[in-house]
Formats: C-alpha cells, sequence, structure tokens
C-alpha cells in the first residue's frame, strides 16, 4: 500500500510507482495530509465527492483546504483554501470544472477547479448544511439542514423554492433520485414522500413500516434506476423499497457485530442496466460491508477496527471507492481488485427475513431467525487473526497472565513498555489503546435507555453556571451528565462533576458513548472513595496525599502547614478537574495516557508529583489567594518531569502510606449493564433528596401561593385603578357641570346686556325717525317747488310757441317736452339719491337692520310722492292737450283736429309708461343698495 503526504504541496503526484492494490484490502493509495509547521499536527479529511466521469475526486479537510485528485493523470492540485470546515461537496455539475462546497458558516459556495476563482455565494441556511443533491442534468441542486431543504437553480444561483418543517419533526435527507425528475424527502419520524421538481407536487408517500421490524431511518441508498431505495439506521436491519410499487419487499439483517448503520451506497455495474444489486453498508465499527441483495450474500468489505471508515463515495462508474478514515486520511480502493473473489461463492452471511408477496404486508411474514454460525470470509479480519495467534500462545504454552491481555490483541505490559519509551501513545492509535486499556464494553442499549430518559433536571441550566460557546459542546456535555445522573442519582448533586467530565467530553464529542462509558470507568477506578464523605471533599484521599507529600517532602508540607494552606486547596482542584484547568491538551493527553496504563493510585501520586516538581515557586508564595491561582491556572512546568516523578513516588512510597494498598485493582463496566454505583453515604443523598424534594414541594407551594397573592394583587391593582378611573370621571363632569353653569351665567348676562343696547338703539331709531320726517317734508316741499317752477317754464314755452306751426312743429314740441320731463325726472333720482346717501350717513352711526327699515320707509314714502307727481303731471298734460285742441280748431279744419288728438292720445300712455319704468328702475335699485345693511341686521 502506497502513502502520500500532501504536506504544504500545492500540486504534485498521487503515487510515485504505479500502484498494485492487494486482493486482500484492495487499496491504491492512502493521502494524509500533515503540516510541517513548528508544531506538526494532521490535518483531516472531512467530506470527498466524485465527479460525472469517476475518475476525478475532491477532498475537502477541516481548515477549508480543497483537494483535487485526478486518478486518470495522477495530479492532484490545491484548487481552494476556504479557511473554514466543509461540511458537503457536490462535483457532477452541467459546468465540469464548478464545484459546490457546504461550509461551517451555512454558506454554499460554487467554486471553479481551473480558475480557482468564486462563482457564485449563496446563502439562506441557519444551521449546517451536510447533504448536497445535483439533478441529472445539473442544472439544480438541493442543499439540506437539520431544519431546511432548499433547491437552486445552479444557471442563475437562485434560490427557487425552500422546504421549512416543524422544529420537532427534523430532516434527514432530502435528494433527488437518479434519472428522474423526482425529490425524495426523508424526515426524522420515518415519513418519505416523493415530490416533482418542476411543481413540488406531491407525488406519493411511502407508508409506515411493520411496527415489529420498525427502526428509525438514518441513512438511504438508491439505485441508478431509481426503483429500490435501502435505508437503515440504528439497528442490524437493512429495508429495501420498492419505489415502482411503493411498498417494502425486503428487511435485510446484518450480522449481530452491526448495531447501527452509519452510511449505505449502491455499487454501480456497467452490465446491470442501474439496477444495482451490490449494497455498501458502513456500520458503526467502521467496517464497510457490500452485499448482495439478492442473494444476500457478503461479497467483500473494507476498512477494520483499527483503521475505521467514517464516510464513503464510490465513483459513478463503479472502478473507485473513496473512503475518509476515522483518522483523517483517505484511502482509494480499487473495486476490481476487492471482486477477485466474488466468483468463489461463500456462505451467505446476512440472510433474507422474508420476501414479501406483492399483494399485501404484514408483519408476521416479515418475521424469521437468522440461522446463527461463523461463515468464512474473503479477506481474513482482524478477529480471525487474533484467535490464531492466540491458539499459538496455547500451543507453547508461553503466554501472559490474564490480567495483562487486553481486548483486541493488545498486551497491557507491552503498552506500559511503549509507554515507558516514547513517554505517550501514537495520536493515531490513542484513542483505541485507550479503549482497549479502559475495556470499554460499548453498551449501546444501556445507554440508550440512559438517554432516552432525558436531560436531567440538576442540568437544566448548565448553560447559565458554564457558558460554553460551542452549542454542540454544551449539548453533550449537558447528555453526558444527565445520562451519569440517571446511571447514579449522586452525581447529580456532585458540583464538580462537570469539572470532571469537560475534558472528556470534549475529546469524545462525536461519540458519546465512548465519552461516557469512559468517564465512569474513571468514576468506578481512579475516583475510588470519593463519595464517602459527600458533599464534602474526599477527607481520606486527601489525607492519603497528605501522608505521601509528607514523605517525600517534609518542607513543601511545612509551608502549607505555616501558610494555613490546607490539601483543599493544593490537591483538591487538581483532581476535581482531573489537571485540566493547569495542563494544555497534548500535556493532559500524555498524562493520562500514563494514568489509563498504571494502577488507579497513579492518579493521587501524580497530584504529589504536580506539588513536589513545582515546589520552588510554591515555597516563594506566602498568601492564599497566590497558591489558589497557582492551582488554577497552567504553570511553566515540563509534565515529562512530574511523569518521571510520579513513577520514582510509585516505587519508592512506603507500602503503610502508599495509596495502592487502599485501593483495588482497576476493574471494568460490564457488559450488557451497566453495574450498580452505590459508593456513597445514602442516607445523605437520601436526605438531601427527601430535603430537595421537600424545599421542591414547598417552593411549589410558595409559588402557587404567590401565584395567589399576585392574582389577589392583580385585582386589587385593577379594582383601584377602576375606582380611580370612575372618580376621575366623576370629577370631570363636576367640573364639566360647573363649566356649563358658569356658560349659562355669561350667556344670561350677555343677553342682558344685549337687550339692554336693543333698547337704546331703539330709542336712537325712534329719534332718528323724528329726524327723517322732517326732511321727508323738506324733500316733499321742494319737489312741490320743483313742479312750480316747471309749470312756469312750461306755460312760457306754450306761449312762445306758434300755434300755427305745422304738425312737425308741434311733434318736435312735445319731444322738447319730453326731454324736461326726463330731466326732471335725472333731478329726482339725483336728489333721491343724495337723500339715500345722507340715509346712509347716518345708518353707520346706528344699527344696519334698523337703517334698513327707515330706507324701506323712505322709499314708500318716495313711491307715495313719485305717484302725486305722476298724477298731476298726468293731470298738466292733459290740460295742455284740451288747450292745445282747442287752439288748433281755430286754426286748422276739422279733419286734422281729429288726427291730431288720435296722436295725443296715443303718446300720451306711452310717455306715461316710459315715466313709470323709470320709477320702477328707480325703486330696484334703491332696494337693492338697502339689501346688504337689512341682511346683517337681522
Amino acid at each position: 500500500m502506497q502513502s502520500t503526504d500532501l504536506g504544504n504541496k500545492e500540486s504534485g503526484k498521487i503515487w510515485h510507482r504505479k500502484p498494485s492494490p492487494a486482493t486482500r484490502d484492495g487499496i491504491i493509495v492512502n493521502i494524509i495530509h500533515n503540516t510541517s509547521d513548528y508544531h506538526p499536527k494532521v490535518l483531516r479529511f472531512l467530506n470527498v465527492a466524485f465527479d460525472g466521469t469517476g475518475d476525478c475526486l475532491i477532498a475537502g479537510d477541516h481548515q477549508g483546504n480543497i483537494y483535487v485528485f485526478d486518478l486518470c493523470g495522477n495530479r492532484f492540485n490545491l484548487v481552494q483554501r476556504t479557511a473554514q470546515a466543509c461540511t458537503a461537496l457536490a462535483f457532477n455539475l452541467r459546468r465540469k470544472s464548478e464545484f459546490l462546497v457546504a461550509l461551517a458558516d451555512y454558506s454554499v459556495k460554487c467554486f471553479d477547479t481551473v480558475t480557482k476563482e468564486l462563482v457564485s455565494w449563496m446563502r439562506g441556511h441557519e444551521s449546517s448544511v451536510f447533504s448536497i443533491s445535483v439533478h441529472a442534468s445539473g442544472k439544480y441542486a438541493i442543499t439540506t439542514s437539520s431544519d431546511t431543504a432548499q433547491l437552486w437553480d445552479l444557471d442563475t444561483f437562485q434560490r427557487k423554492r425552500k422546504l421549512n418543517i416543524r422544529q420537532s419533526v427534523g430532516i434527514q435527507k432530502v435528494f433527488f433520485l437518479p434519472l428522474s425528475n423526482t425529490i425524495l424527502s426523508c424526515f426524522k419520524d420515518n415519513s418519505i414522500f416523493a415530490w416533482e421538481c418542476d411543481t413540488l407536487f406531491c407525488k406519493y408517500q411511502l407508508p409506515a413500516p411493520p411496527e415489529s421490524s420498525s427502526i428509525s431511518y438514518k441513512v438511504f441508498a438508491v439505485t441508478r434506476d431509481g426503483r429500490i431505495l435501502a435505508a437503515g439506521g440504528k439497528s442490524n436491519h437493512l429495508h429495501l423499497w420498492c419505489l415502482e410499487a411503493r411498498q417494502l419487499f425486503r428487511i435485510i439483517q446484518m450480522p449481530t457485530k452491526v448495531r447501527a448503520i452509519r452510511h449505505l451506497e449502491f455499487l454501480p455495474d456497467s452490465f446491470d442496466a442501474g439496477s444495482n444489486q451490490v449494497l455498501g453498508v458502513l456500520s458503526q465499527d467502521g467496517i464497510m460491508r457490500f452485499i448482495n441483495i439478492q442473494t444476500c450474500k457478503l461479497l467483500f468489505e473494507i476498512g477494520s477496527l483499527d483503521e475505521g471508515i467514517s464516510s464513503s463515495v464510490i465513483s459513478p462508474h463503479g472502478r473507485y471507492i473513496a473512503s475518509i478514515l476515522e483518522n483523517g486520511s483517505l484511502n482509494i480502493y480499487s473495486v476490481q481488485a476487492l471482486t477477485q473473489e466474488i466468483n468463489k461463492p461463500p456462505p451467505p452471511l446476512v440472510k433474507v427475513i422474508e420476501d414479501l408477496p406483492k399483494n399485501k404486508l404484514s408483519s408476521s411474514d416479515l418475521k424469521m431467525k437468522v440461522t446463527s454460525g461463523r461463515v468464512q470470509q474473503p479477506a481474513k479480519s482482524r478477529e480471525s487473526k487474533i484467535q490464531t495467534r492466540i491458539l499459538k500462545q496455547d500451543l507453547t504454552g508461553n503466554f501472559e497472565s490474564k490480567k495483562n491481555e487486553l481486548p483486541d490483541g493488545l498486551n497491557k505490559k507491552r503498552l506500559q513498555i511503549l509507554l515507558k519509551g516514547y513517554g505517550e501513545y501514537p495520536t493515531k492509535y490513542r484513542m483505541f489503546i485507550w479503549r482497549s486499556l479502559l475495556q470499554l464494553p460499548e453498551n449501546h442499549t444501556a445507554f440508550s435507555s440512559l438517554i432516552d430518559k432525558g436531560t436531567h433536571v440538576a442540568f437544566l441550566n448548565l448553560q447559565k453556571k458554564y457558558p460554553i460557546k460551542s452549542r454542540k459542546l454544551l449539548r453533550v456535555l449537558q447528555r453526558t451528565l444527565s445520562a451519569l445522573a440517571h446511571w447514579s442519582v449522586i452525581f447529580s448533586d456532585t458540583p464538580y462533576l462537570p469539572l470532571l467530565a469537560f475534558p472528556f467530553v470534549k475529546l469524545f464529542q462525536n461519540n458519546q458513548l465512548i465519552c461516557f462509558e469512559v468517564i465512569a470507568t474513571l468514576i468506578m477506578n481512579w475516583c475510588q472513595h470519593w463519595f464517602e464523605y459527600f458533599p464534602n471533599p474526599p477527607i481520606n484521599i486527601l489525607s492519603m496525599i497528605e501522608n505521601v507529600l509528607a514523605f517525600h517532602d517534609k518542607e513543601l508540607l511545612q509551608h502549607y502547614i505555616n501558610h494555613d494552606i490546607t490539601s483543599q486547596l493544593y490537591a483538591w482542584p487538581l483532581l476535581e478537574t482531573v489537571f485540566s484547568e493547569v495542563l494544555t491538551r497534548e500535556e493532559w493527553l500524555k498524562l493520562f495516557d500514563n494514568i489509563f496504563s498504571n494502577h488507579p493510585s497513579f492518579l493521587l501520586m501524580t497530584v504529589v508529583a504536580y506539588n513536589i516538581c513545582s515546589r520552588a515557586p510554591l515555597l516563594n508564595c506566602n498568601l492564599k489567594d497566590d497558591f489558589e491561582f497557582f492551582f488554577h491556572h497552567q504553570n511553566n512546568l515540563d509534565i515529562n518531569v512530574v511523569i518521571r516523578q510520579v513513577y520514582h513516588l510509585m516505587e519508592t512510597t512506603p507500602t503503610a502510606i502508599h495509596p495502592d494498598s487502599m485501593l483495588h485493582v482497576f476493574v471494568a463496566l460490564t457488559k450488557g449493564q451497566y453495574p450498580v454505583f452505590n459508593q456513597y453515604p445514602k442516607f445523605i443523598v437520601d436526605y438531601q433528596t427527601q430535603e430537595r424534594e421537600r424545599i421542591r414541594n414547598d417552593e411549589l407551594d410558595y409559588l402557587r401561593e404567590r401565584q395567589t397573592v399576585e392574582d389577589m394583587q392583580a385585582e386589587v391593582d385593577q379594582q383601584r385603578v377602576e375606582d380611580e378611573a370612575w372618580y376621575q370621571k366623576q370629577e370631570l363632569l363636576r367640573k364639566a357641570e360647573e363649566t356649563r353653569r358658569e356658560m349659562l351665567l355669561q350667556e344670561e348676562e350677555r343677553m342682558i346686556q344685549q337687550r339692554q343696547r336693543l333698547a337704546a338703539v331703539k330709542r336712537e331709531l325712534k329719534i332718528k325717525e323724528m329726524h327723517l320726517d322732517a326732511v321727508r317734508r323738506r324733500f316733499l316741499k321742494l319737489q312741490q317747488d320743483q313742479r312750480e317752477m316747471e309749470l312756469r317754464r312750461l306755460d312760457d314755452e306754450i306761449g312762445r310757441k306758434n300755434l300755427t306751426q305745422n304738425q312737425e312743429a308741434v311733434a318736435k314740441e312735445m319731444r322738447a317736452d319730453a326731454d324736461a320731463y326726463r330731466r326732471k325726472v335725472d333731478l329726482e333720482e339725483h336728489m333721491f339719491h343724495k337723500l339715500i346717501e345722507a340715509g346712509e350717513v347716518q345708518s353707520q352711526k346706528t344699527q344696519k337692520w334698523k337703517e334698513a327699515e327707515g330706507k324701506e320707509f323712505d322709499l314708500r314714502s318716495a313711491k307715495k310722492a313719485s305717484a302725486l307727481s305722476d298724477a298731476s303731471r298726468k293731470w298738466f298734460l292733459k290740460q295742455e292737450i284740451n288747450a292745445a285742441v282747442e287752439h288748433a280748431d281755430n286754426l286748422c279744419h276739422k279733419v286734422s283736429l281729429n288726427r291730431r288728438a288720435v296722436e295725443w292720445d296715443t303718446s300720451g300712455p306711452n310717455l306715461i309708461k316710459k315715466v313709470r319704468n323709470l320709477r320702477q328702475r328707480l325703486t330696484a335699485q334703491a332696494r337693492h343698495r338697502c339689501q346688504t345693511p337689512h341682511l346683517l341686521a337681522t
């Protein structure tokens, strides 16, 4: 097997000699990425994806470096540095050089592998995107997070649709069916829906599986022709659905070693027309087993317990398998090398429980026992190797004692020799060695039952006391502490339990079962007798530490005594935090490599060694605050020196005060169910529990009473507010009534004043009326004088006229008379206007409405005067006509006299009519002028 380290290179060859994968493992090349910085470290690959051809793949690590591996050209290139971890990848877009990457900031970006430039940036998710599915045409893509799925148009990089669901349901996966226009959505409640891509019309929903074989679906896989859906979860059962018939047609039971299925993927074949028959099943043990879903035979497997697989992807043409191992490296397998032994018919390792009839589905038809018995596999597993080695040891009789034998073929003595030589275990195998040293049983069922009890009431408000930035880390810590509290009631009251568990939670946050069992094993063995003085610190343990310190460094202990520093200050902070506050991550891991490899008393000796190695700064401390600061912060201390000192103390401490004489040897957790933990004063815990229950009941009673009092107070406040509002309303009504009374009084006073002014105006009008009568008499006398003067003037004109003039002369005289009359009328009108103006001057001094009445009275008087003048004028004209006729009789003959009489009769009425019209116009003008004051007065 070839191995390639990318290092700091941006491009290079994938392998340096022609790969020749072995039939046993089929590995073409193992790709790792180590940095060559001052502190070298391994950059773990997180995701991998093939392109449409299957000869090229991209992979991203946890620092955001994205590499393209050309398997045909034997080249790799660094195409992008995103500076943040990628959570999903897709490389089968319409434009072959582009790929999609989902990042830790919940965004999705599109990059070009040739230009290495950003093509588009798509945002919209509020949680991490864990899946990207691309349509067969490469035009659309679906990005899926835990709370939503979004459909994107890859031509415009615009979001077309968004699938929102209730938070209680959750999304497992949303993806396109191959070679179709159908979207399949799978939810956490095991409901599966099929949707039309263009219209998002729901085509169908798969029925619920039988209750007897119901599992919580976690992973899914579909054949290339889109006819069969495989679903699995936290069980060793596989469900095969026929999407055309929309029913469950087969249930496959995997071996008993398989307890949970982490990934499913069909292996394509060029000759099966898309109806794939080989299914890859990745289980919790890191081994991916490939089975035939028709014959239910195990064909081959990849991965091992030492180098477990975390995720795997198969190329579209089925030639390569790219797997990311748990150690962060990338393995590329040759399917051709792995399938060379397929033609040898192996006996079935997995078996069909029962094929369902096409007409109905029943739970009894699904159930069938699976035959037991181990079957030889084409490739030898590690377990078979271990058994062979043990058999050889039995034959020779040269094997070590049973207590040094560990699971998975490890030997504790050899590990201790390795640890003393190198100071620590290899980072790559540390977790595996720890699991073997602690002999973790991995009780999935028992742990699940503890987790299913939910969050313990003691840790509901954990984030308030321990505000951890990472929500995932806080959630894992809360679940682990709750599981411990459900396991033993004392842990719900242990105040330092979060400090004790936090470093292990941070280390095993991706595997909560291992985290719980490591902490439980630590408490069972390295925390012996810690809870005998509960709720006080373990005085007996601290006394052991003090005795050892007194034997090896009396001066330091005397310094502690002189400054009143007890073991609760210089030993207990180190124990309750398991040195996580005073050591870095690398130092802490190195220390616990030694702690887990030795007797439980090694932890107590480490506390003494830490104090002895720090004696120089501690002897210079005189204040209690300085000691507290020293044992709660990291110090400039070489952990290798401390570990050597611990081994020295373990060897040189007398048996009488050695802690190993008081602590029993290591005892592993039992398989199946966890042991009962009751190493604590039960009566104190029960008393505290009773007291806590009593306090809780009292608090509930108090809360109920307080709620009742608050309700009563609220009612009283409401009543008081209503009363205040009623009083305010009454006060406003009283003030309004007083205001109205004042207004009425003021109105009455104003009316009295108006009546007084009106009476005064009436008196003034009467006085003015008396003055107007005198003016009227003068006006009538003036008119009479004018008429007399006019009569005298007419007499003079008539006397001068020659009676002997012809008819035209007479007519001229009549016109002259008419003109004279019109002048008289104008003069009358002029006088009338003067009178009106005089009246207006007088009316400005008085009220307008009384003035209008006076003007109307004057107008009526003027009308009477005009009528009298009209009558006198008629009489005068009639006299003139009679005189003219008599005079004409003496001069003209009778015929002409009659004609002239007729003419005078006709012209007289016309003249009178004109005079009347003129008088009417004058009257109308006078009324119009008097109208405005009259209206103002009213």
